[in-house]
């Protein structure tokens, strides 16, 4: 007999494969002679009353097989295919769409201007310790683009379960673990996303596609509404490709793209963002809040068998949406700057989500009313508001890598701090004026936000938590405008912007999905 089950249990239960075998003989009416064989195929965690629940979806096999849970895509040789689709950015767009090219008997041929993912961590270090922002290999830049080191997670808003389905087996063919499958919020780790990343990229070449690393795009060439080729870098040599089809998925930070299209006459179009802060607490406290416990005893125990608590948190004030985004359970948060005087923050979480902290940006919405000072920057205004707080904020630092901070009770209050909490960003946090930071469109916000977020989660506004600013890349201030259906560029037809430095995704998933849709295109309109 086989069945899916439908269960609600503690989390003792859930965690415990035994237990859980006792409770499905229970709910199934099994005695102990029976074969049973199950597998959890969806599970997430209602935590909303002071008893918590597990849900569970089972794959339930009684008296036979369950059988394997096979994962498999089938990628053909392309090393002599007679054409080539050219992919600039290898984040999850471009490794992604190099993956369905390959199935559908396309060449990839992909440019990164940053390095290969495990060298890009000697200048992930250089930032932290040495205060040094290389401006082409960064938590922004290089292999696997700005998720490889400052994510890890992989939910979406988006409602194509089916195509977020693929995305997970993708990942899980590639060396991810099966609970992603599962889990509601399904989390790899940035400790993990390396590992993986790299096998993408084997994959990629076993199969024949090409993949050049410290390449940059330096022009692209319209004639007749087509791109007819490209200009790359790598170290002092420029080099031309003619191309028959680009995908352009080079990331929110690649400010310098936007600048080639703008130049050789390619449209572009503002669009909203949001900006604000990192906000970082004990993660017991967050713990203690989401699973109505109190003490760090309690706190331990109940974590025996529940992951590390996050939130998610919504207020409007005045019609602009202040809100919870990237939320890091067991986090850090990262020096995410792409040039020396800019500071940028993020966050990650490993794959245990273990640490101390919990950290999430917390960010107010950014329209054309907040950026109306920079109306004579065109498209390009919300990315010069966008760089103008950035400066502040290394202004502020210190002229460093160190980041402003403030406590957010002396935030809430309009003071400033005269002592800083302990904070996992390791270049270091000083004592600033986070008004003066943020300016008076985005700080006002967020001090009625942080008031309402301390409604809705009792001991939200702790003296132990502390705002980092900024938090600005949440998404691209600038669109590069593509057909609705065929998703081509409407100044060049073999041009397509794709994932979050076109303004189409946000996040691993979403990016990874568009990715694939824009590969496709590439087929539809050759």
């Amino acid at each position: 007999m086989r069945t899916l089950l439908q269960l609600r249990v503690d989390p003792v239960t859930a965690g415990v494969r035994q237990e859980l075998e006792t409770a499905i003989r229970a709910e199934l009416g099994l005695s102990a002679e029976r074969q049973l064989n199950f597998r959890i195929s969806r599970r997430s965690i209602d935590a909303r009353g002071r008893k918590i629940l597990v849900n569970l979806s089972l794959d339930v096999a009684v008296d036979e097989p369950l059988g394997e849970h096979r994962i498999s895509f089938t990628f053909r040789d392309v090393s002599k295919a007679p054409t080539a689709c050219h992919i600039v950015g290898m984040g999850p767009g471009g490794l992604f769409a190099a993956l369905r090219c390959l199935e559908m008997g396309i060449k990839p041929v992909l440019f990164e201007r940053g390095k290969e993912v495990q060298p890009r961590r000697r200048d992930l270090v250089a930032i932290t310790r040495q205060h040094l922002v290389n401006p082409e290999s960064n938590y922004c830049f290089g292999e696997g683009g700005a998720g490889t080191y400052s994510d890890g997670k992989l939910y979406t808003r988006s409602g194509k379960r089916g195509d977020v389905e693929r995305i997970l087996k993708l990942l899980v063919y590639h060396g991810a673990g099966e609970e992603i499958l599962a889990d509601a919020h399904p989390h790899i780790g940035t400790n993990k996303l390396p590992l993986l990343i790299r096998n993408i990229r084997e994959t990629i070449l076993r199969f024949g596609g090409e993949v050049y690393f410290e390449t940059k795009l330096t022009d692209i060439n319209v004639a007749d509404g087509l791109v007819r080729s490209i200009i790359v870098k790598h170290g002092e040599k420029e080099r031309e490709e003619n191309i028959s089809s680009l995908i352009l998925a080079t990331g929110h930070s690649a400010r310098d793209v936007y600048e080639i299209l703008h130049r050789r006459g390619l449209q572009l179009e503002s669009k909203p963002f949001a900006a604000g802060v990192r906000v970082e607490h004990p993660q017991d406290l967050i713990d203690s809040i989401q699973y109505h416990c109190a003490g760090s005893a309690n706190v331990r125990s109940i974590r025996e068998y529940l992951p590390a608590a996050s939130y998610s948190l919504v207020h409007q004030v005045k019609n602009r949406g202040v809100y919870s985004f990237c939320m890091c359970p067991g986090g850090i948060i990262a020096p995410c700057a792409t040039a020396q005087e800019e500071i940028v923050t993020n966050g990650w979480s490993p794959s245990k989500r273990n640490n101390p902290f919990a950290n999430s940006g917390i960010v107010v919405s950014i329209g054309p009313e907040e950026t109306k000072a920079y109306d004579r920057s065109g498209a390009f205004a919300g990315l010069e508001f966008q760089k103008e707080i950035e400066r502040r904020a290394w202004v502020a630092g210190g002229r460093t890598q160190a980041a402003p901070a403030v406590r957010l009770v002396d935030f809430i209050k309009g003071r400033s701090s005269s002592s800083l909490p302990a904070c996992s960003y390791t270049p270091g946090i000083i004592r600033a004026d986070l008004d003066q930071v943020l300016g008076r469109h985005i700080a006002p916000a967020l001090r009625e936000g942080f008031k309402a977020f301390g409604g809705k989660m009792r001991g939200f506004l702790s003296h132990d938590a502390v705002l980092v600013g900024v938090e600005s890349r949440t998404s691209t201030p600038v669109r590069i405008p593509r057909d609705k259906e065929l998703l081509f560029h409407p100044g060049a037809k073999n041009l397509f912007p794709c994932a979050e430095g076109a303004g189409y995704a946000g996040g691993i998933v979403s990016a990874a999905m568009d990715g694939e849709r824009c590969a496709m295109a590439t087929i539809q309109n050759s």
